[in-house]
């Protein structure tokens, strides 16, 4: 538990903890280097930075501070229960909520707290001018179906009572070359001659690669901003973000016909020498990442053996016969590389990092 989360929590850092098993890095560099790279990417329009969730996993306290001193003005979140974290770093009236109010008393929180409220329905329409009104974001729905008015509820009286800065809608295929992209900016710029606003808003991470036409007034990059590669194009201005490290807790020997963890779904073919490691499902490294995959140690492989569990792994030290307890290993958790995911997309290798790895 690191010393900032300790003071969010109230707590003074404790002088007699010892050194964690665990560690996320996250190379603040890299990160900056990103949101400029998605800024300069996105043309004429301003880049945001999605910060929901966390920043994806990799800590709003670390990443908001990061992106702000990058030159980024705009975040956005998704849960009201998100904006005190951002706006310890940034001012409230730059911070977004993407989910908009469903009661009142979420009104009341965008007042007091200044986050800006996203409007995605007629009713929350109502309720947030019934509540007093003023500044907010819209959201139009041009065809992913989750959140957002319809095209046809655009000219409605309660739409026409908002005072709207930012025209917003969703791609639901940028990673694919496909007509709808096209389709759905189209439809925004419909939205737009009807609606007042002050700016307009589309791309994501991906809708960047599609080009400056795509970028309207603002774009809100997200995975690309934390190593993510959505589409090819963006492969050579994006670089990794995160760095997971694990340190070996006991090695030991097995002997043929010996098994590796539960179900003893890995049978030792010949004598090995084999380390358990301080990782598992708890910390986001899901089942689903260990049949296949492997930890590395200087460049060596050190592959994963029988089934993770909630709080190690074993791995064969074949290649590394000089580990020894307390050493650390690379966890593979590249999300640009795809051959390393598995089941998981790149989304989720992110944001299912577990606390105790955020916490380290």
């Amino acid at each position: 538990m690191n010393d900032s989360y300790r003071a969010a929590m109230g707590h003074a850092p404790d002088p007699l903890l010892p050194p964690p098993s665990l560690r996320l890095t996250v190379d603040r560099e890299a990160l900056a280097a990103n949101w400029r790279a998605l800024d300069a990417l996105s043309g004429a329009a301003r880049a945001g930075a999605a910060v929901k969730a966390d920043c994806y996993g990799l800590g709003v306290d670390t990443c908001v501070p990061v992106l702000r001193d990058a030159g980024c003005e705009t975040f956005f979140v998704a849960h009201w229960s998100e904006v005190a974290g951002v706006i310890a770093h940034v001012p409230a009236e730059h911070v977004a909520v993407l989910h908009g109010p469903l009661t009142t008393e979420d009104c009341a929180y965008a007042r007091a707290s200044g986050a800006v409220p996203v409007i995605n329905s007629l009713e929350q329409a109502a309720m947030w001018t019934n509540s007093g009104g003023g500044r907010c974001h819209l959201m139009v729905d041009t065809g992913i179906n989750r959140l957002g008015i319809a095209l046809a509820e655009a000219g409605d009286p309660r739409i026409a009572a908002l005072e709207i800065d930012m025209l917003m809608s969703h791609l639901a295929s940028a990673d694919e070359t496909t007509a709808m992209n096209r389709m759905q900016a189209e439809l925004l710029r419909e939205a737009a001659e009807i609606v007042p606003h002050r700016r307009l808003s589309l791309a994501n991470s991906a809708g960047i690669a599609l080009g400056e036409s795509f970028a309207f007034d603002m774009t809100r990059p997200g995975l690309a901003l934390y190593g993510g590669v959505p589409r090819a194009e963006l492969a050579g201005a994006i670089r990794p973000v995160a760095r997971v490290e694990a340190r070996l807790l006991q090695c030991r020997q097995l002997a043929p016909g010996e098994g590796v963890g539960y179900n003893s779904t890995f049978i030792a073919p010949t004598h090995m020498r084999v380390g358990t490691v301080s990782i598992g499902y708890a910390d986001g490294f899901l089942r689903s990442r260990g049949p296949g995959n492997a930890l590395r140690h200087e460049g060596r492989p050190l592959p994963i053996l029988g089934k993770v569990s909630m709080d190690m792994v074993v791995v064969d030290l074949g290649a590394a016969p000089d580990l020894v307890a307390g050493d650390w290993l690379e966890v593979p958790w590249d999300i640009a590389d795809a051959a390393q995911q598995n089941a998981l997309s790149p989304y989720e290798m992110l944001t299912v990092i577990g606390a105790r790895l955020r916490r380290g």
